[in-house]
């Protein structure tokens, strides 16, 4: 069987791993084996950090969504609610966008929540009578100190 030798692939696969380490700092960006190892977590960080991206986008849009929502007197939760109660079906990426740009047709879609949500059922009711107050709880008596000099002689 022929010999085989790897000194070409062997040159070629560590410098396509110290190209794609370039920019890291110190040894990662020079050494073969510090390279690959940081650039497999690079892997996991590049992957995690698609999957959060979503997350951050969402949060931010519904801080966006809030502050336009409060500006025409509605909150976020309660515009989400009218506008679900309205049917009417726009996503929040698409609100934060209508609120940076178009002012006008979010204020129509605040408009709109505000028509549907049912009356505010969460203001409290009149109230028939004052609760009564809670009973303070009894305190065991506490021990006199002429008793504990006595158990202490008795003890000698």
């Amino acid at each position: 069987m022929a010999r085989v030798k790897r000194a070409v692939n062997a040159h070629k696969k560590r410098r396509v791993i110290l190209e794609r380490a370039k920019g890291y700092r110190g040894q990662r960006s020079r050494l073969y084996r510090k390279a690959k190892e940081q650039l497999l977590h690079s892997f996991v960080y590049s992957y995690g950090d698609r999957k959060k991206k979503k997350g951050d986008f969402r949060r931010l849009w519904i801080q966006r969504i809030n502050a336009a929502s409060r500006a025409n007197g509605l909150t976020y939760n309660r515009l989400i609610q009218g506008l679900k109660a309205a049917e009417v079906e726009v996503d929040r990426r698409m609100l934060a966008e209508l609120a940076v740009s178009d002012a006008n047709a979010f204020a129509a879609l605040v408009k709109v929540a505000k028509d549907s949500l049912p009356a505010d059922t969460s203001a409290p009711a009149v109230q028939a009578e004052a609760a009564p107050a809670p009973k303070a709880a009894k305190k065991a008596p506490a021990k006199k100190p002429a008793a504990k000099k006595a158990d202490a002689e008795a003890a000698k």
